[in-house]
């Protein structure tokens, strides 16, 4: 509020409350006339819409929960074969470091999983990896270039199949051509191309749908959640990362938006919109001659001695 009285600027704010700011202009624009109501409304209204707020990120948060718990078995389970030992799709105990599959995909890429003993002290608990140590199932092919750890990162069709499940529908999953639904996450708040914010809350789901804890929960120090998904939204929303993170999110947005419209695109030109535009141009700097449709040239210009021979000749 204080920013859009301009009491202060965006200098003034924090890393984190500005992250908090962008958040709160983004939820004003999915929900028209909110805004308003913040500004009019009692102390009890604000209170009021918090709690639904809050209420319904918890409810979409638990049902992506235990739909990704479910389906993740699917995925993680190669083609035309079997995980051994089983796991099973609505108990999350066999999973984490408990299970093979599920260890590989969560072990840092730092560490090496083929390492016996590294991998009884992830099972046993000894090793815990923090929200900084990211797992394997980020990178595509689940590899991990330690010279360039952009290569790959966020690229993983894990993630593909995870982001389509939620935002998109279930059945997308299994189309090389993703189109949401009518009644999809994506399609209800009008989401047109992969956003920095839904991208990290993708990866921290697919984190914990492996993991073995049974309950999804912000401050959890074993899974460390919440450390790792603010670590994905700084490298994501770092300026000095503009470069890949802009590769990155065009990437993901033919994965999964292929009709996506980069809205920075140049235009012919020769096109309608672009000789509007330049009319407009001109009318404003008063360079425009609106009898003629043509732009007002100064006089004395050999370009307007031209114009009057031309005119003279088509008389």
């Amino acid at each position: 509020m204080q920013l859009e009285l301009e009491r202060i600027t965006e200098e003034d704010l924090t890393d984190g409350e500005l992250l908090e700011h962008r958040m709160y202009q983004a939820l004003l624009r999915m929900s028209p006339g909110l805004e308003e109501r913040l500004n009019t409304g009692s102390e009890q209204d604000v209170h009021y819409v918090a709690d639904m707020i809050m209420k319904g990120i918890s409810t979409a948060r638990s049902d992506d929960t235990k739909s990704l718990k479910s389906a993740v078995v699917d995925w993680i389970t190669p083609p035309k074969e079997v995980l051994y030992p089983p796991i099973q799709q609505n108990v999350k105990a066999d999973r984490g470091f408990h299970h093979s599959r599920t260890g590989e995909l969560l072990c840092p890429v730092n560490l090496d999983w083929k390492d016996e003993k590294i991998r009884r002290d992830l099972e046993s608990g000894n090793l815990v990896p923090s929200g900084d140590l990211w797992p394997r199932f980020l990178y595509r092919n689940y590899q991990y270039n330690p010279l360039d750890p952009w290569d790959g990162l966020m690229r993983s069709a894990l993630l593909v199949k995870a982001f389509k499940h939620v935002f998109t529908s279930p059945s997308s999953v299994l189309n090389s051509a993703s189109k949401a639904t009518r009644s999809s996450n994506a399609r209800i708040h009008g989401m047109t191309a992969v956003t920095t914010p839904s991208l990290a809350y993708i990866a921290t789901q697919v984190r914990f749908a492996l993991c073995s804890s049974p309950v999804f929960s912000r401050t959890d120090t074993v899974t460390d959640s919440e450390f790792f998904y603010n670590l994905v939204i700084d490298l994501l929303e770092d300026e000095g990362e503009h470069a890949e993170v802009a590769d990155l999110m065009k990437w993901w947005n033919r994965q999964v938006f292929p009709t996506h419209v980069n809205h920075a695109r140049t235009v012919h030109e020769d096109s309608v919109i672009a000789k509007i535009k330049e009319r407009r141009r001109l009318i404003n700097s008063g360079q425009w001659n609106e009898s003629a449709g043509t732009p007002t040239v100064p006089s004395g210009n050999p370009a307007t001695q031209m114009g009057s021979r031309n005119s003279s000749l088509a008389s």
